[in-house]
This record gives C-alpha cells, sequence and structure tokens, in this order.
C-alpha cells in the first residue's frame, strides 16, 4: 500500500509531509510525496524546484521505501492526484490547510477541498500552525 502525500512549498505542504512521513513510518508503506503545478512559472513551481533536493534528502533520511515526483505537464494539482490515487493502491491521502477568510474561500478555489470531495481513499487533513 501506498501513503500519498500532496505537497506544497507552503506551510501545509510542510506539515503534511512530516505527517506522512510519522504515518508511513508507523505502517511501514510506501510513501509517494507529490507536487503538481500546471507547467507554468509561477512561485509555487520555482519554490518547489528549489525544494527537491531538501525532501529527497528528508526522505533518503528516514529509511522508509519513499519517492518525491514533481509533474508540471499542464494538469491541474487535483487532476494528478486523482489519476494516482485511481491507478495506485493508495491507503491514505495527506493534504495540509490552512486557514481561510470566508471570502477568501469563495474567491480562491481550495484544492484540498477539491481533493476531499473527489478521491476514492481515506484524506487525512492537517492543518498547519502558521
Amino acid at each position: 500500500m501506498t501513503i500519498v502525500v500532496a505537497y506544497a512549498p507552503r506551510p501545509e505542504g510542510q506539515v503534511a509531509l512530516e505527517k506522512g512521513i510519522e504515518i508511513a513510518k508507523r505502517r511501514n508503506e510506501h510513501l509517494l510525496v507529490v507536487n503538481a503545478t500546471p507547467g507554468n512559472a509561477d512561485d509555487d513551481a520555482m519554490a518547489a524546484a528549489q525544494d527537491v533536493e531538501r525532501i529527497e534528502a528528508l526522505l533518503a533520511q528516514t529509511g522508509l521505501n519513499a519517492e518525491f515526483k514533481q509533474y508540471g505537464r499542464g494538469k491541474s494539482a487535483v487532476e494528478e492526484i486523482e489519476t494516482l490515487v485511481a491507478t495506485l493502491p493508495v491507503s491514505l491521502l495527506v493534504i495540509g490547510i490552512r486557514k481561510r477568510s470566508p471570502v477568501g474561500k469563495l474567491i480562491m478555489g481550495s484544492v484540498a477541498q477539491e481533493l476531499l470531495l473527489s478521491v476514492d481513499c481515506p484524506v487525512l487533513a492537517v492543518k498547519a500552525t502558521s
């Protein structure tokens, strides 16, 4: 079985990564950390590219069967993760969330909310403290 972590280079992505590592160790499961962007040069994509080496080193130190994948194929993060969940034996999807104002929720779509409502596996939403 595989635990998938939806990673973004923000505090909510970091807290999801930490929780995913913790659970994968406890369950002795494969860990797949995924960062997906539509492929344009937005701030998240550039930050994630700089973060790859740090994440790969962190995963190597865990002793887990773990890997980091970064997608920039034009699909949204939701589409990429939905595809992975549909094609892999995923036991858990770990996502990070942050506090948003009611207007922020209305204006900007939430990847976390879309994933919670669309994937066919258990989802653990972990709240970032900052």
